[in-house]
Formats: C-alpha cells, structure tokens, sequence
C-alpha cells in the first residue's frame, strides 16, 4: 500500500511539473520550476534521499520512476527554454525590423585637412619647377639635425630650438633640413628637392605647436646665385598666395646659409598699410633662405669651389593659418569636426 501511494505521489509530481514547465512564460520562471522539482531541494532529491526507508523490493522501483521522470521533465525544460528563446528571437526581430524602402542616412562627406591641402598645393608648386619631394626619418642624429648643418655642440642656435632629446644624441627633428644632408650624402649634384613632414620643438601657444609641419627646399648645381632663389621662390609664393602679392627680402642669420635672408609678403588684411595682424609694418615673415654655407658643403662631401645653391623652409601649418584666416594654430590638431568641415 505505501508503494502504490508513492507512485502516485510521483505521477502527481509528474503532472504538476509539466504542467508548470508549459506555463511558464519567460526564462526566470522556468528557471524556478528547475529549481522547484530538480533542485537540491527539489521535490524528486526529496524523495530520492528518502529511499534509504524503503524496502529492497520498492527501492528499484521506485528509483526508476523517480530516474524516468526526472529525464523527462529536464527534456521538457532544454524544450520550453527553446521555445521561449526562439519567441524572444521573434519580438526582438520585429520590434527591429528596417523597412528597407526607406531613404539611407546621408553619411557626412570627408574632406581633406587644411595641412594636407596647402601640402599638396606646394608640392604641386615645386614639382613644376622641376623639384622632387624627398622624405626622411622623424628621429634624427645630433649629427644631422645640428652638426651637418654647420650648428656645432655649444652653438647659440641650439638654444632657439628648444629641442626634444630621446637620449644624448638622439633627437626629435626639430627641422626637416636633416633630409637635405642625407639626400646630398647619397647624390652627386644637380640636387634639387624639397621635404615636408613633421618637425618637433618645445614651444606651444596660439601661434606655435609642439608638433609642426614645416617643408624645406634644396638646390644645389653649378653658377646658382642669389638671383636664382629670389626668382624662384618670389614665384612659387604668389602662385601659393596670388599673382599680385608684394614680396621682399630681408637679410637675417641662419647659420647653414650665407648669405641668409628672410621673405616677407604683404599682408593679406590691411594689403600693406598696416594693421593689428602685420604689427602695423604691412608685411608678413612667410620663410627663411640663403645661399648654402660652404660648411655644409664640405660636410656632404661637395666642393664648394665648383657647386653652391641654396635652401629656403616654409612653415606649412603658418602658410594655411595665413591662407584660410585661422587665428589659432591649435584648432589645426584638434579634430574638432566644427572647424574641418569648413575646408
């Protein structure tokens, strides 16, 4: 008699716990039914610890219906845990449908940065004047980025640099100059490039940045003179800024040029009669130029009995300051997507 109430308090479990896995109506609920029927505390762990009090004859028995319905109610769960997962699959992909006939979204155009742009326009420049664009590495020798160049250990020069040293001689270029000396290094002359890219020195504010671009340009052949660079660069400066801008030179001092000038433009706000911008003198410094120093000549292995030339740098972030009206060099590196997307 108590075996057969066993088994129906078994087939009672049975029922009821089918019934409830079908009920339920989301993963945490049939979680519970899990836990209800075949938890620790379950009711078949209940009655399995239980059997110890049964007899030998009930024990099989009932351990079989108990081991029976046990797999059928965890198949009956992996089942009901598909079906909710297959109807929450269903709502999330109609709560997310995209109506395909429906017009895209415009992605913003991308455009190119004032650097790059006034880049371009200057090698564009130079190449027609039958200039190459060279490159060299951003991490340069103490040799090549001073000594090359005619500026010894202890030189005043070094001190207007402000230079970034990764150890003892090695450096952060400050100036893309280095690339000439190699290139005069590994060339005989004619040499005629320019090179642009980024230079480094310790200085940052409205008008100066930590990181720079800067383009410095080389020729070097027989009987240049002073002449050459004045026409040469007078003309690559009003294509850059246009045909009718004034241009003069000034003498100035650079130590791998002699003899060293500054050129000067007039002033694209007041047209040279003076204002705020130009200091009131009309003119604008855009470059520094000269005539190679024999030094630097003799360093590279030229003759400076039978070759010269000259060198001129341009800062390229200052050229698109003056030709784009920006009063700040900082918003040129600040990705600020206001100011980019009126270039």
């Amino acid at each position: 008699m108590a075996q057969l109430t066993l088994e129906q308090a078994i087939e009672a479990i049975r029922a009821d716990a089918l019934k409830a896995v079908a009920q339920a109506a989301d993963p945490e609920t049939l979680e519970s039914v899990r836990v209800e029927y075949l938890g620790k505390k379950g009711q078949l762990t209940r009655i399995l610890r239980g059997m110890g009090e049964l007899s030998e004859a009930e024990r099989p028995v009932i351990g079989k219906k108990v081991n029976a319905l046990r797999d059928e109610l965890t198949e009956a769960l992996d089942r009901r845990k598909s079906e909710l997962a297959d109807a929450a699959l269903g709502r999330r992909l109609k709560e997310e449908a995209i109506d395909v006939t429906l017009p895209g979204k415009r992605r913003p155009a991308g455009h190119l940065h004032p650097i790059t742009r006034v880049t371009r326009e200057i090698q564009e420049i130079f190449i027609g004047l039958g200039f190459e664009v060279v490159q060299g590495p951003e991490i340069e020798t103490d040799y090549y980025n001073f000594e090359a160049l005619n500026i010894p250990k202890h030189h005043p020069a070094r001190d207007t640099q402000d230079t970034f040293y990764i150890s003892g001689e090695i450096l952060l270029r400050t100036q893309t100059s280095p690339v000439q000396v190699r290139t005069m290094e590994s060339r005989k002359p004619p040499v005629r490039i320019i090179a642009p890219g980024k230079v480094y020195r310790c200085d940052s504010d409205v008008t100066h940045s930590p990181m720079f671009h800067q383009v410095e340009g080389l020729l070097i052949d027989r009987d240049i003179t002073f002449g050459d660079l004045k026409g040469t660069l007078a003309l690559a400066v009003r294509r850059l800024f246009g045909a009718d801008r004034g241009v003069r030179f000034r003498p100035h001092y650079f130590p791998f040029t002699e003899p060293s000038a500054e050129m000067d433009i007039t002033c694209f706000h007041c047209e040279g009669r003076g204002c705020r911008v130009c200091s009131g003198e009309g003119w604008i410094e855009i470059l520094g130029c000269g005539m190679v120093h024999p030094n630097v000549l003799r360093m590279v292995g030229y003759d400076p009995e039978e070759v010269g030339g000259f060198a001129f740098g341009m800062g390229i972030d200052r050229v698109a300051l003056l030709k784009y009206g920006i009063d700040d060099i900082r918003l040129l590196f600040e990705s600020d997507m206001r100011f980019l997307r009126q270039f």
